[in-house]
């Protein structure tokens, strides 16, 4: 508490400058992890001595309350989810006994190092053992731990959004053949209904990867072309579109339904396409698993394989003989082939992770103010909010590495973090190696 205090000097919040508001959320932040890590072997103690089993010398039950969690969300004043976080993570992280009456490590020991440094959150604590158990009986014994040490240093700092890309894509590395199956499950789950409520059209629907795949590459062109427009419109003359994203979707999907009916006209402009991303080997056995750009959840490769009778679907192949990455100082723009390559290292915007159709490619060493290359090396995706916004607040951009394989780094100014640590973004984030 002391370093908080210390963060804020004392001030009312009121007084603080952004980069001192900034620092109080981090060190709140460090200490509701320390509090959490504290809290969670108790609530799991309370849990063991909840047991069903145990009938009415149940702890909860004695105390007036139909379940642990229950209890723990009644007297603390959160929620009954985050209760049973604190459960699942205090259970997992707690130092266990043999029969023989030893003392052994932790179910998972790299996630209780974690939590008990305060690096870890229980919300990406309990995200990463629920995972490593559903795949347990599958998974080796070794590789399983090597996976769990690889998260405990990947989770830290995600977005809720990118957890669940995070975790989709290990779950799918680490059980192949679970991927199939749960495909198939999403394919007989998708639903669209429409009804027409208070003069409204109210559509709602749920697709699996594979279905859904050309409605979102569809929409998000159209969308992208809209952004992009935005971007070099004069806003004084009326030439920008004044419509919120959600409502441009909305426009796109009746574009594509009156073009469906009968225009004769593309409505994106240019034609929308699905990047499949897929090892040759498993694409020809129809093994493994393939991703799509912009959507979390991977699809089998036989999938992809029903992708690929699509004549708008690219495979991932790039950097071959017919395609030329580097153009140096010959071209200004950026060319398709790179974007799609950049596409494969990025992933969408390197800031927000915006969609790839609504990026541009953006040159980190301008090409009119310092002579910067129309180069992979030279390249990072930004929607357009995010690039004139990390100009605007003094953020760099660092590439390591070549290729699609290179990574990229955030470094934000000195008045976000004092120190400018370097921050990852990019497709490595998803990757496991184990």
């Amino acid at each position: 508490m002391r370093a908080v205090v210390a963060a804020g000097g004392g001030r009312p919040v009121t007084a603080l400058s952004p980069g001192e508001l900034l620092g109080l959320v981090e060190a709140f932040g460090a200490l509701k992890r320390h509090v959490d890590a504290g809290l969670a072997p108790v609530v799991a103690e309370v849990a063991r001595q909840s047991r069903r089993e145990l009938g009415s010398d149940s702890l909860a039950r004695k105390a007036g309350f139909s379940s642990a969690p229950a209890l723990v969300a009644t007297t603390v004043g959160t929620t009954v989810g985050e209760a049973v976080r604190w459960i699942q993570v205090g259970e997992a992280t707690a130092p266990r006994i043999a029969l023989t009456g030893e003392e052994l490590p932790a179910k998972h020991p790299h996630v209780a190092r974690a939590v008990a440094d305060g690096v870890l959150g229980m919300t990406g604590a309990a995200a990463i053992t629920a995972l490593l158990d559903r795949v347990a009986l599958r998974v080796d014994p070794e590789r399983l731990e090597r996976a769990e040490e690889e998260l405990v240093g990947l989770v830290p700092g995600l977005r809720p959004d990118q957890l669940s890309k995070l975790l989709a894509r290990a779950e799918a590395h680490l059980d192949p053949d679970g991927i199939a199956p749960r495909h198939e499950e999403c394919v007989a789950d998708r639903s669209f209904t429409l009804q027409e409520r208070d003069g409204m059209l109210v559509l709602a629907g749920k697709l699996d990867a594979e279905t859904g795949a050309p409605v979102k590459a569809a929409i998000e062109a159209i969308v992208g072309g809209v952004l992009r427009r935005n971007e070099h419109a004069d806003a004084d003359a009326g030439e920008r579109d004044p419509r919120s994203v959600k409502q441009i979707q909305a426009d796109a999907l009746a574009d594509l339904c009156r073009h469906a009916i009968g225009c004769g006209e593309v409505p994106t402009g240019v034609q929308a396409t699905i990047v499949v991303r897929v090892d040759l080997a498993d694409l020809e056995a129809g093994t493994g698993m393939a991703t799509i750009d912009g959507l979390t959840q991977p699809i089998p490769a036989g999938a992809a394989r029903r992708l690929a009778a699509d004549a708008q679907v690219i495979p991932c192949v790039l950097g071959g003989d017919s395609e030329i990455l580097d153009w140096g100082r010959t071209k200004r723009l950026f060319t398709n082939a790179q974007k799609l390559a950049l596409v494969e290292r990025d992933g969408g915007c390197v800031s927000c992770g915006a969609p790839p159709a609504w990026c541009h490619v953006h040159h980190i060493n301008w090409w009119k103010r310092d002579g910067g290359s129309t180069d992979l090396g030279n390249g990072v995706l930004l929607c357009t909010g995010c690039h004139h916004r990390l100009h605007a607040d003094g953020w760099d951009i660092h590439i390591d590495g070549a290729g699609t394989h290179a990574a990229v780094w955030l470094i934000p100014p000195p008045w976000i973090d004092p120190h400018r640590t370097p921050r990852p973004t990019g497709t490595r984030r998803y990757t496991l190696t184990a």
